[in-house]
This record gives structure tokens, sequence and C-alpha cells, in this order.
């Protein structure tokens, strides 16, 4: 769910190159932090959050030994850690409580609040001095900057919302696994066919800890609808496309029985569940793939990733993404270190052959994947020759994915809800929830309650 705000879609054209200053020792700038000019030779310490847990021992050690290599490059640099991660309940508390490290991965529903509330700092002068956004897609750096340009943060993931779907199931239905549903009357079909053929629940949807809402809203932007209005100070869900949406979530539920008997999904229980071979159907975005084989144990033969079905269309198909915020306590000098970091953290394996192909090396290693499809911050070019660099190594079926690949061309990326993506969520789980566990839940009623409790968050 990562991540939302004033973008377009036309991922994949020339890459953003801004200029590089001349960078000194000392570099006098206007932003980011405290006071004072910037000196790179300084000592200087930063915490990064996103720590892998003890339970991910490999992920973990290859977190250390990055870390040990970041420094040994950069001695005067003192880097810290800690498991502090986005959680969508919890990080307004943490931000105004003062607890973030000084780096760390957050939504892309966050910054359009954020931004104007002063809560990150404005780090485009120090971009430039570590020319860190070299490469990068325009359209896609809009997520962190304001109406003048001035830049607050760091996209460094992209996704979009397809279908993934158990290949083995669709056999054992008698369903075609290289034809995934591309309408919602199939999704509607497949599912009842695999419920009735296999005894599994053909369909699933996500319900809590605010993946209800935001799938509810993948599903209404898949049907012609929005949920909010382009400045975002009113709520536009209570119409049509979302009310069909939910409807056809009720069908399936108790006209059907084709959703099988679990109806309060998280992310990571839906996949477990799907991984087992328990679900047909999902709303997943591909990295559900890297979990449900590697965490679950799920046969990669079996994983499958379509489209997001479509409606009356093609409308398109939520996106979203993650980026690095950088604490707004931090000083100047800490916003460069944070930013050297993060260069070589995320972004030296798709500008360096070297370190790109031992990236690759790397993930075969410790049992993860490499060319698992998915969309890119970066220019097409760039993205391309990273490709490139790393086809000898590619260990996923990519063919699987065929339906969703042709899906980043032919459906247009909608951003998530821009104010409040993440209050918008919560209040709408509770929706898909009644009607997924109450047979009489009035559709109508339920949208106008939760569109006056939205209408007045958004208000504020």
């Amino acid at each position: 769910m990562t991540r939302v705000s004033r973008w377009g879609a036309a991922l994949g054209v020339v890459g953003l190159v801004l200029a590089a200053g001349c960078a000194k020792d000392t570099t006098p700038t206007s932003s980011g932090g405290a006071g004072g000019g910037i000196d790179q030779s300084a000592p200087v310490t930063i915490t990064i959050g996103d720590r892998p847990t003890p339970d991910k021992p490999n992920d973990l050690k290859a977190f250390n030994q990055k870390i040990a290599d970041f420094t040994a490059k950069n001695p005067n640099i003192t880097v810290k850690s800690t498991e502090t991660s986005w959680q969508a309940q919890t990080f307004q508390a943490q931000v105004a409580g003062g607890t973030l490290p000084t780096v760390m991965n957050i939504s892309f529903t966050e910054p359009a609040n954020m931004i104007p509330n002063k809560q990150l700092p404005d780090i485009t002068d120090e971009l430039k001095l570590v020319d860190l956004t070299k490469d990068l897609n325009p359209n896609v750096l809009k997520i962190v900057q304001d109406a003048n340009g001035r830049i607050y943060g760091v996209p460094i993931d992209v996704f979009s919302v397809g279908i993934a779907y158990n290949r083995k199931l669709f056999t054992q239905a008698g369903l075609d696994p290289d034809k995934p549903p591309t309408s919602w009357d199939e999704v509607r079909q497949y599912a009842k066919q695999i419920a009735e053929k296999t005894g599994k629940a053909g369909y699933a949807q996500l319900t809590t800890n605010n993946t209800g809402g935001w799938m509810l809203t993948t599903m209404t932007y898949s049907m012609g609808g929005t949920v909010e209005s382009p400045d975002g100070k009113k709520s536009t869900f209570n119409d049509a496309p979302t009310k069909k949406a939910l409807q056809l979530l009720k069908d399936m539920r108790w006209t059907d029985n084709s959703m099988g008997s679990r109806f309060l999904y998280n992310q990571e229980e839906v996949r477990q569940d799907f991984a087992a071979g328990k679900i047909g159907m999902v709303l997943q975005a591909p990295d559900a793939y890297d979990m449900s084989v590697k965490q679950f144990g799920m046969k990669p033969a079996d994983f499958g990733e379509g489209a997001l079905p479509q409606d009356g269309g093609p409308h398109g198909t939520l996106t979203g993404g993650s980026l690095k915020m950088i604490s707004p306590k931090a000083t100047k000098n800490e916003v460069v270190a944070a930013l050297k970091w993060i260069k070589f953290d995320v972004f030296d394996k798709y500008t360096t052959e070297s370190v790109a192909v031992q990236d690759a090396k790397n993930s075969i290693a410790d049992k993860g994947f490499v060319g698992r499809p998915g969309i890119t911050p970066l220019s097409q070019a760039t993205y391309d020759q990273f490709n490139k660099w790393r086809e000898p190594y590619v260990n996923v079926p990519v063919k699987q994915f065929q339906g969703y690949i042709d899906s980043t061309t032919s459906l247009k990326l909608l951003p998530e809800p821009s104010n409040k993506g993440q209050e918008v969520y919560s209040l709408l789980d509770p929706v898909v929830q009644q009607v997924l566990t109450k047979k009489d839940a009035d559709i109508d009623k339920l949208l106008s309650d939760t569109a006056s409790k939205i209408d007045a968050r958004l208000a504020r």
C-alpha cells in the first residue's frame, strides 16, 4: 500500500536529471534540518529504520553487511539502525511524538499531508549535492514535490495492482491458467467455478488494517469511479461504481458462496492462505510472489498475475509505492549522510553493472528472486539497462505474469487518494467487512454514513 497524490500516470518517459552542484567540503544551503552549512567530512551519526527482525536472519545479515560496506566507504558516517517501520495505524503518532529514525520507508499516501504540515524537510539542495535523483522518472518525483517543485523525499518503489491467481486451482477447476479474468463478470464466473470444482475460496478480499478501503478504492477505479474529488476536499465514492463493486462482493459472498468462510484478512494473512492453495484469486501487486513463494512455500509454477479486471472500460488501476523520508529534525549534515545512504542502499544497483550483477547473485544466494515484473520509479532507459545486466540471473517464471505485464502499458495508472488517504481507507474498512459478514447489509446507507464521516475529515 505503499503508497499517492499529484503525479501523472505516464511512467517510462525520459528520466529527470538534476544538475549536481559543485560539491565542496563546506557548502552553504538554504534547506533541510537545522541551520548552518554542510561539511561532508564532519563526523555524523544517522539512524535508519526498517531493520529486518531476528526471525529473518538472512535478511538481517545482508542488512548489517550493507551498513558495514557503507561505513567503510564513508568512515565519517556512523549508522545506527532500528526496526521502526511504517504502519498506517501508528505512523502519525510517531511523527507527532518525534520518535522516527533519521531515514525510513513510508507510503506514497503520506507526503500530500506531511509536506504542507512541515513534517518533512526540504531536501532539494542536498539532493543536487549528492546527485541522487539522476535517472528518476519526473512523474514519480512529483509525489514528493510541492507547488514550487521543491523536493521532500525520495521515491524508491512503485507498484500497481493486478489480480494474483492460483494456476493449479485454475487447472483443477477446468480454467485456462494462461488466461486470467480481465473483467469483473469473469472474476465472478471463475470464482464460482473454482469454488464448485475444488471446494476452495474462488476469490478473497482484503478487509482489515486499512486494506479493505484500499482494495475497495482499487475496485472503484476499475469500474470508472473515484474516491475523492481532485482537490481532495470531498468524498466521491457514494455513487454507482463503488456501489457496483460492493454489490459484486455481496453477490459473490451470499448468492454464489464463492468466497470461502474467512472474511477478515490483512495483507500477510491473505498471502499465506493464497500460497497454501486455499484461495483462487485475490487483488495483489506482483510483489505478492516474493512472500507467497519464499515465506509461505508456494510453488512458483502455481503463481499467476493478471491485469486488474475492468468493468465497462479500460479505466485503469491503482498505483502507489514507497519513498524514503528524512526526519524533519535532521541537521543538514545528517540529511546529506542520509541521502548518501539512500543512494548506496537503493540506487547504486540500478546504475552500476557490477553492483547490479552482484545484487542479483546475492538475491539468488539468499533464495530471493531476480526478474519479477513490476513498475519502477526510474527512467525506462535506466531500468531496461538494469534488466539487461541481470538477465542471465532471472529465476522467476516471467511468462506467468504476462497478463499483468501487458496491463502496464494498456491501463492508466491512477494515484491513491491525495488527502488523508490512510484515514479514508480506515473508514472504508468496516463497509467492506459488513457487506461480507452481514447478509442484510444496506450498501446505500453504509456508503452515505461513511461519506459523511470522511467529508468531515477532509474538510479539516
